[in-house]
């Protein structure tokens, strides 16, 4: 990268709501983080063990298995798909202009090398290529908004 194209890159960064922008490639290796930058920090909460009194004719009952929530069953179906994520910042578009239809939709059958999206990124617009094959069966992003690097644009099932 020359100094031109990170002086852009950190324009775009500082006209974004971005907190923290990662890039990497074979010769650079780029982390910026702005004034609204907070590292998070994850409380766990443990409870305390319960005191279980027992008589020699006494056992504890054992607790009941956990009931599997909405939230887990859409983790298991989700994580069967492929993702096609963004490999730049910038703007998601699904057409190739407002007035053409989109690349993709919901249901549509991909290849690898296929064009799903465009972003566009310091006012250049980048053909965003598929790395798998397979079924569109969600959309991530809705159009016309920012995007980040590595972001899920899109969920594929490669089984079709």
């Amino acid at each position: 990268m020359t100094i031109k194209e990170i002086k852009e890159l950190l324009k775009l960064i500082d006209d974004s709501n971005l907190t923290e922008f990662k890039m990497e490639n074979d010769d650079i290796k780029l982390t910026v983080r702005t004034k609204g930058y907070h590292e998070h920090k994850t409380t766990t909460y443990i409870p305390q063990a319960e005191t279980v009194m027992m008589t020699p004719t006494a056992t504890p009952a054992a607790a009941p298995a956990p009931i599997p929530t909405a939230e887990a069953k859409a983790e298991e179906v989700t994580t069967n798909y492929l993702e096609i994520r963004s490999p730049i910042v910038g703007t998601f578009y699904r057409a190739p202009s407002p007035d053409k239809p989109p690349f993709v939709k919901v249901g549509d059958m991909i290849n690898k090398g296929d064009i799903v999206c465009i972003v566009e990124a310091m006012k250049l617009f980048n053909d965003i290529e598929s790395e798998v094959s397979g079924k569109i069966v969600k959309v991530m992003v809705d159009d016309a908004t920012p995007v980040e690097y590595d972001q899920v644009l899109f969920l594929v099932d490669p089984n079709g």
